[in-house]
């Protein structure tokens, strides 16, 4: 809504942030895990890359993804794009899938009402730029897999940045979670053989990822895919981007993935326990769901005995830290350059 600066006309109608983009992370700006460095695509379904946004392939090393791959200028007013470049001349086969997408978690699209007579109509918007032209395509899908609506839609102009609108009537049928679940997945397509691309424009009883006769990214070898400026709304018209405030871009990432700096000699507890010594950590922000735990890096106890810990009692605020051995009591446990990942995606 316009919010009505007392005093000073020409901020009359600034806008505050409402939250009416149902995507987190649509700049791109936010990217935890691999700080903008190159990631060849495997078969690991889904990989995640920059923060909120997947990959799925079903054969490797056809294309590689990277925040501001290319070192294109990206639209104006955006610094990060999500860039995705091809690694050969692929044949896509019928089972094939390559893709870009995001999860939504159910939580936040209650009030749309999806598999309910009130379905509300929604529109997707981005900016996408490709060295090839042609009819691209993408889809909605639910958590079963079961629902899904491809999309199509046209790159005019080589190399160069478009912005794309589709709007799609709300489903009435099917099962969409609201829960802290899986409730949309939003796809792009980047080659997707006949067995998961289906009609554009309909609501279908089966999964699909993108329109039968879209363009192949992975089919040229070099070919570059870029995209920004990810945007779903309620309605039928595409607003402009919502840009959210950095801190609060980061937190919402943090709900699916944290990922601590690379600490060095930094105490994070004691205990009196001989053998071992235990710490909590809490997470900066409350996860999804009670996270899947990982290490990196290096880890010693403050007796200056090394190994890394071992995880305990983890829930959606923290986790319990165990040491490798010790002797004594009262030893103190550190974090010598280790990196500690709770990982709560989609």
């Amino acid at each position: 809504m316009a919010i009505t600066r007392i005093g000073n006309p020409a901020l009359a109608n600034v806008r505050e942030p409402n939250f009416r983009n149902i995507l987190i992370n649509g700049d791109m700006s936010i990217d935890q895990r691999n700080s903008g460095s190159s990631v060849t695509v495997g078969t690991v379904n889904p990989l995640y890359t920059l923060d909120r946004m997947a990959v799925q392939s079903s054969q490797s090393s056809k294309f590689s993804i990277q925040q501001n791959a290319g070192s294109v200028t990206p639209p104006e007013y955006f610094k990060n794009y999500i860039g995705a470049t091809s690694l050969s001349a692929y044949s896509i086969a019928s089972g094939d899938y390559f893709t870009i997408r995001q999860g939504i978690e159910g939580s936040n699209i209650i009030n749309l009402a999806w598999g309910t007579s009130d379905a509300k109509t929604v529109t997707l918007s981005f900016w996408v730029r490709s060295s090839l032209t042609g009819t691209f395509g993408g889809s909605f899908t639910n958590d079963g897999f079961n629902r899904s609506y491809p999309f199509s839609y046209t790159i005019s102009s080589a190399n160069t940045w478009e912005k794309k609108s589709i709007t799609v009537a709300g489903d009435t049928s099917g099962t969409w979670l609201t829960t802290n679940g899986l409730g949309i997945y939003v796809t792009l397509g980047l080659g997707v053989g006949s067995t998961y691309s289906g009609t554009a424009g309909s609501w279908s009883a089966s999964g699909l990822l993108s329109a039968t006769g879209a363009t192949s990214v992975v089919g040229t070898n070099g070919a570059t895919f870029y995209m920004t400026g990810m945007q779903l709304e309620a309605g039928s018209v595409a607003s402009d981007f919502e840009f959210l405030p950095h801190d609060v871009n980061f937190n919402r990432c943090e709900r699916y993935y944290h990922k601590t700096e690379q600490f060095t000699w930094f105490l994070i507890g004691r205990t009196v326990n001989t053998g071992y010594a235990l710490a909590r950590y809490f997470f900066r922000n409350t996860m999804r769901a009670s996270p899947t735990m990982s290490t990196g890096g290096s880890f010693n106890t403050g007796s200056g005995y090394g190994g890394v810990p071992t995880f305990t009692e983890t829930d959606v605020n923290g986790t319990g830290l165990k040491s490798a051995s010790t002797t004594g009591a009262n030893t103190n446990l550190w974090l010598n350059d280790g990196i500690i990942i709770a990982d709560a995606e989609l």
